[in-house]
């Protein structure tokens, strides 16, 4: 998509600040042996019960229609904390893409998976969508997902976005428009969570690097 470049947050916490170099060619279990550059020394992965499928919190349904479809791969993790929080991390995803293909920069899934920053960069990158009058169709597969947690307590998500098969639509014309030539079509994000006081973790701040992932 040649349109996917998003205005985000200047830069992740300070515990994230050093980034991953790029992510692996194969599709991440979240809970790679290899430790996230830049993520706090302190870390935890211990087992908790804050799990999202335990939060007493009705979320909201976020639908995609069937000409735009997001494909996670191997999007899982044994541990229940760190499982909620890639869980409300591809929810946050989702919701941001739905938004678009709405053009609903309000939608209430969007405000319920994100805040601060990330919140007014996601409203930001819809609105840019909903001023030309263009959509989204195709498929994306996300891949790749390292997943900790810092000293802070905040959730540190990186993975990988591959949009070589995804395409604006412009609503008007019916002009596709994907990826440009010789532009990578692979983005990754770098992401940091918060659990409210409700049990959500919602996207605090969001960066984006195309070509930094692998196939």
């Amino acid at each position: 998509m040649n349109r996917r470049a998003r205005l985000v947050t200047a830069a992740l916490t300070a515990s994230a600040a050093l980034l991953l170099n790029a992510c692996s060619s194969g599709g991440g279990s979240g809970a790679s042996s290899d430790k996230i550059k830049g993520v706090d020394a302190g870390a935890s992965s211990s087992p908790s019960t804050s799990a999202s499928g335990t939060s007493d919190v009705k979320r909201p349904d976020v639908t995609l229609p069937s000409t735009f479809t997001m494909n996670f791969e191997g999007w899982t993790n044994s541990d229940p904390k760190l499982q909620a929080i890639m869980d409300d991390g591809k929810e946050a995803l989702r919701a941001d893409h739905a938004a678009i293909i709405e053009a609903d920069p309000n939608a209430s899934p969007v405000a319920f998976y994100n805040e601060g920053a990330a919140l007014d960069s996601v409203r930001t990158w819809v609105k840019g969508y909903a001023k030309t009058d263009d959509s989204l169709v195709g498929k994306v597969r996300v891949f790749d997902s390292q997943i900790q947690v810092n000293g802070q307590g905040f959730g540190v998500l990186f993975y990988c976005v591959d949009e070589g098969k995804a395409y604006t639509k412009n609503r008007k014309t019916n002009k596709l428009a994907g990826t440009p030539t010789g532009t990578s079509p692979y983005l990754q994000y770098r992401t940091t969570l918060e659990k409210t006081s409700q049990g959500v973790w919602k996207t605090r701040s969001v960066q984006t690097e195309r070509g930094a992932c692998g196939q």
